[in-house]
């Protein structure tokens, strides 16, 4: 996000004399799925956002995937349904390209009527994770990387996404180029789209791969120096992806695994660690970096498990933790191997860095960012050992038993977690379960079609 030492009001005053014709003003959040959320407010009116700001309730952070509210905790229905005060992130505000090109958005976070934090949103949570891990007297770099399928708008005659007809012969795409250009080129309207968007949005969007599966792509974010904007900018650029995508007559869909018989989409991040004089303190003497990265890749296996529902929030996400997939299934780490949970990408030791190759895409990049934060901190401070390096070698066959590879377990694990507690504390801990076990019980209310093929 661009940084500004104007007044928010000015932010968006500017940006209506750059766009006259903006009619209204959207203050989006992510609530704890990540979907955005928010209230738009006419023009006229949506100077209140950058004074009073915007009252809303606090059961809007933490509804179900439908958008229903099923009294977590007893927040929702059973307190009234209080209201909080949401306010606008500076430098955030910017045009929306899509839909009829007039209008414009915010970014706005969740607080208490007395000005302090309210942590059932997400971005703060986030926010002090940061603050405890700025303790430290380090900084990160970070970004992340996003992939996803397009799929047609359409859903085939059984109910189940099928691939774009893209040639017009009437059958989707089947075929896997993997880093095809060609590929590339035939969806030029489409990325043309997502990064023209991006740069109107100042989402630092940079390289675009094709992927392991048809219609699967992967977009890069560039690092920032400031984790929160890292976030933003991959929650952001996930609205983009799917109202471009919508705009060209297609969907985009971040569900980790929308097809068996093909590769999951994940969240990578990958970041590096700085002094006070801006020195990559994870530089070492060879490609395996230095004892403090490995302290903090140690801090992040260590912790895996109290937080993998965060990395795996939903029962479709554990579908993609499947061995020799190219998706962690243990507590691995190891220089230049995409079979492990925390790699180290090849490249000059300058730039060394970890990529965190955990998370689902369609993982809140907020939570994650907590997660993280934590694992880190839990790392450096309490000196943990990595363990064997695994390099050269596939071991994405080696199933870790101490990893919470089922939905219900993993919400039971980060339920009971002094981690958990520490890092993201007691009131989320609970209320995300809460959440997540209403979740589990409503999916379970379904018959899928394999028992009626087993057992009728």
């Amino acid at each position: 996000m661009k940084k500004s030492k104007q007044t928010r009001a000015t932010e968006l005053e500017e940006l209506v004399e750059k766009h006259p014709e903006i009619e209204f003003v959207d203050a989006i959040f992510a609530d704890l799925h990540g979907y955005i959320r928010g209230k738009r407010f006419p023009l006229g009116e949506a100077s209140k956002i950058y004074t009073s700001g915007v009252q809303i309730p606090d059961s809007s952070f933490f509804l179900d995937p439908h958008g229903d509210s099923g009294d977590p905790c007893g927040r929702g229905f059973s307190d009234g349904d209080p209201d909080s005060t949401l306010k606008p992130v500076p430098g955030t505000t910017c045009y929306v390209p899509w839909g009829a090109g007039n209008g414009a958005q915010v970014l706005v976070e969740l607080y208490k009527d007395d000005g302090s934090s309210n942590y059932v949103d997400p971005r703060r949570l986030a926010a002090r994770a940061l603050e405890m891990f700025d303790s430290l007297g380090y900084k990160l770099r970070l970004a992340f990387e996003l992939e996803f399928y397009l799929i047609d708008e359409k859903l085939d005659t059984r109910g189940k996404p099928q691939f774009p007809d893209f040639h017009g012969d009437g059958q989707g795409e089947i075929q896997t180029q993997v880093y095809s250009l060609s590929d590339l080129d035939q969806r030029h309207e489409f990325l043309t789209g997502v990064q023209d968007a991006c740069r109107v949005q100042a989402i630092p969007a940079s390289t675009t791969t094709s992927e392991f599966s048809p219609c699967q792509y992967e977009i890069n974010l560039r690092h920032t120096d400031n984790p929160l904007s890292a976030a933003d900018h991959c929650s952001l650029l996930r609205r983009v992806v799917k109202e471009i995508a919508s705009k060209v007559g297609m969907k985009a869909t971040f569900m980790p695994k929308p097809f068996f018989d093909y590769s999951g989409s994940g969240m990578h991040v990958h970041l590096s660690m700085t002094d006070k004089s801006g020195e990559n303190v994870f530089r070492g003497d060879d490609e395996y970096g230095s004892i403090l990265m490995k302290m903090a890749i140690g801090g992040l296996l260590d912790s895996m498990p109290d937080v993998f529902t965060i990395f795996a929030p939903g029962r479709n996400s554990f579908r993609r933790f499947v061995p020799d997939m190219f998706v962690p299934v243990n507590k691995t780490w190891g220089f230049n191997n995409r079979s492990v949970a925390i790699r180290i990408p090849a490249g000059p030791d300058d730039g060394r860095r970890l990529e965190h190759r955990v998370a689902g895409a369609e993982a809140n990049p907020y939570l994650v960012l907590t997660a993280i934060l934590g694992g880190i901190f839990h790392g450096l401070t309490n000196g943990i050992n990595p363990g064997e390096e695994k390099s050269f070698v596939n071991v994405s066959g080696e199933v870790d038993e101490s990893l919470p590879l089922e939905w219900e377990k993993s919400i039971s694990v980060f339920e009971k977690s002094e981690f958990a507690e520490r890092y993201f504390g007691s009131e989320y801990v609970d209320l995300y379960c809460a959440v997540k076990r209403d979740e589990v019980i409503k999916y379970r209310e379904y018959i899928a079609d394999r028992d009626y093929q087993f057992y009728l």
